[in-house]
């Protein structure tokens, strides 16, 4: 247990998904570029914490703010980390490093359909975010949405999207069970589970392991799919 009760526990937790993005950084210099991309995006919906709280979760955070503002600072570190890490785990267990592709392969027909596809997670949650939903059920929707998406856009990505969104909510699943042995019964004192489906894995709500598909769904193709990339 962190000295300080709950107070330090989000934050730490955050901060340990860096260890595995600093890893894999150094470790596969072909794959920085993506990782810096896809972090930088996904940190900027650490913005986004005021939707989830404290409908979803609640957690204790630095001063208080997500107390107090909705906002705190270890959204931003937990979205930077999931997302480079999500980008890239794939193509670093498998070996490949995405190249550009040729001109032929950009003017297929399907692509007609890039910006659709793109958008379509944006789309999806503000559609659902104004039903009486919890915050959660739009936010994985959303994502897998957007790994559909890319998949229907780009087929290519089939494989590499369903199997870094398994990759990913294994990792995923690894670091809330981490969260639970430093921390027991963390999960239920500070997520409503009462607002949720009450569906459990063990002590974990589903909806996080969904939650962890959808990024590993979604952020393992993205890049190719924004940046006409494939992986090789």
């Amino acid at each position: 247990m962190i000295p300080g009760g709950d107070k330090y526990i989000w934050l730490a937790w955050a901060l340990a998904f860096l260890v595995p993005w600093g890893l894999l950084y150094a470790a596969f210099p072909g794959q920085r570029r993506v990782m810096w991309w896809s972090s930088s995006l996904t940190a900027l919906f650490g913005l986004t914490e005021p939707i989830f709280v404290p409908e979803y979760w609640n957690p204790p955070s630095l001063f208080d703010l997500a107390q107090r503002t909705g906002f705190d600072i270890e959204s931003l570190i937990f979205c930077f980390g999931i997302g480079g890490v999500g980008a890239v785990l794939y193509n670093a267990l498998a070996g490949k490093r995405p190249m550009p592709m040729n001109c032929h392969e950009r003017h297929s027909l399907r692509h007609r359909f890039h910006r659709v596809a793109l958008g379509a997670p944006f789309v999806v949650f503000i559609t659902l975010y104004f039903l009486p939903l919890n915050p959660i059920y739009p936010g994985i929707a959303a994502l897998f949405a957007g790994g559909l998406s890319c998949v229907l856009c780009r087929p290519d990505l089939a494989a590499k999207t369903l199997i870094g969104g398994v990759l990913f909510a294994g990792f995923y699943l690894f670091f809330l069970i981490a969260l639970e042995i430093m921390a027991p019964g963390y999960i239920a004192r500070v997520w409503n589970l009462p607002a949720l489906s009450g569906v459990m894995i063990g002590v974990f709500p589903i909806e996080e392991l969904l939650f962890g598909f959808g990024i590993g769904a979604y952020w393992s193709g993205v890049y190719e799919h924004l940046a006409w990339h494939r992986s090789n």
